[in-house]
């Protein structure tokens, strides 16, 4: 039992290391698609476009879960959530590594992001209720759990790829799953004490944020700024071991560039959090979004090898904070008793523009036989992200009178 402490407490710190563990495993149903995407388009003789789907359908489930398990988990708790989305991303997992077809992969893939999405917008939510004066990077650790999921499971896979195939390394992970996510999902059964939520209101008042938006339309225009920051996020995230594919550095070379990637915005994300704490949600995913789109600028004229893996430390240290930044305005700006649901929407539009960016930059790459276009339409999108942000960063103001309840 936790007991009735202040927040930022020592069981506030061992919760967060206990998520950032559950978010290792559970976060892998997002990256392990990225990895086989060459092997499955070949294996069923599919265009880039095509074989894309199946991302854009793990990306489809990663969204709805966001929201969907994020309203569950403010009225259950998370552990109940957790213990179904580990035995949901091991069934699919078994499902698809025993697919007989593409659509029957590209079904299991939508219940393998389904359940993934419970190791990230909610895990999220529920750690940001254990903190205050750190809350900024305690979500950056957590939200950093996907980032080093991917960094580390490519690495992984790529092994059980090359030696025994796809089909392999999908039961591998659907095993660990069940050994990892569930054990460890029952030790946050714990809640947060009333006296340490009721000693938090006051110090809040310092902190809570407003801006002349209602609370559905702010919810609204993060969840478009999510759309557009994701779209381009996508195109180097989802696409970079198909493009080292194609430029013939094989899947390997790409798998290393996507976890050098991830490990940057590993990095992103805890500077990020830190900044959070300092200057607020809103202003830290302003200056994400500007290096997000500078980065995007510098893939323009890169093709050589040693030129890419520079770029793609450079992407990932830039955008890596963006997407934890939205938990952190939520609960800037709107109440705590609807955390789950409000984080869970934007994480969802941010998932969404992860799979509409994904679709499109294969598409794109099937009309035009480049990626150029494809980086140039993420570009596009990032800056709808920027004039959002900024809008809100204009038009935002400290609360005054009672504050939001944390």
């Amino acid at each position: 039992m936790t007991p009735p402490s202040a927040l930022d407490s020592r069981a506030s710190w061992l919760r967060l290391a206990m998520s950032l563990t559950i978010g290792l495993v559970g976060n892998v149903g997002m990256w392990a698609i990225i990895v086989i995407l060459p092997a499955i388009e070949a294996e069923f003789h599919l265009d880039r476009a095509d074989a894309s789907l199946a991302y854009t359908m793990t990306m489809v489930g990663f969204a709805l879960g966001n929201y969907f398990i994020g309203r569950a988990v403010d009225r259950w708790g998370i552990t109940a959530a957790m213990v179904g989305a580990a035995l949901l991303i091991a069934s699919g997992f078994t499902a698809a590594a025993m697919a007989p077809n593409f659509v029957t992969l590209a079904g299991a893939q939508l219940a393998i992001g389904f359940g993934t999405a419970t190791s990230f917008g909610p895990l999220i939510a529920d750690v940001s209720h254990w903190f205050l004066k750190r809350r900024g990077i305690a979500v950056a650790v957590v939200a950093s759990s996907n980032y080093l999921s991917g960094a580390i499971w490519p690495m992984i896979l790529s092994g059980i790829l090359a030696g025994q195939g796809w089909r392999a390394a999908y039961a591998v992970i659907a095993l660990t799953t069940i050994v990892v996510m569930i054990p460890l999902a029952f030790l946050l059964r714990a809640k947060v004490p009333e006296a340490a939520r009721m000693e938090a209101e006051t110090s809040a008042a310092l902190r809570a944020r407003t801006a002349s938006f209602s609370p559905r339309t702010l919810t609204i225009l993060l969840g478009l700024a999510g759309v557009g920051c994701c779209v381009a996020m996508s195109m180097p995230q989802v696409h970079i071991v198909a493009y080292c594919t194609d430029l013939g550095f094989g899947p390997a070379i790409g798998a290393e560039m996507l976890s050098l990637m991830l490990l940057g915005g590993v990095a992103s994300r805890l500077v990020s959090g830190a900044l959070a704490d300092w200057l607020g949600g809103v202003t830290t995913l302003l200056i994400g979004s500007s290096l997000q789109c500078l980065a995007l600028f510098l893939y323009l004229p890169t093709s050589g090898l040693t030129p890419l893996y520079i770029v793609s430390l450079v992407f990932g240290l830039s955008q890596g904070g963006i997407v934890p930044s939205y938990a952190i305005i939520v609960r800037e700006y709107l109440p705590a008793r609807e955390a789950g649901s409000r984080v869970g929407f934007v994480m969802m539009a941010t998932i969404g523009g992860m799979a509409l960016g994904g679709w499109m930059s294969g598409w794109i790459f099937d009309l035009t036989g480049s990626y150029q276009m494809a980086f140039l339409n993420g570009i596009a999108f990032n800056l709808l992200n920027m004039a959002i942000i900024g809008t809100i960063l204009l038009r935002s103001r400290p609360r005054r009178g009672p504050a939001l309840a944390v």
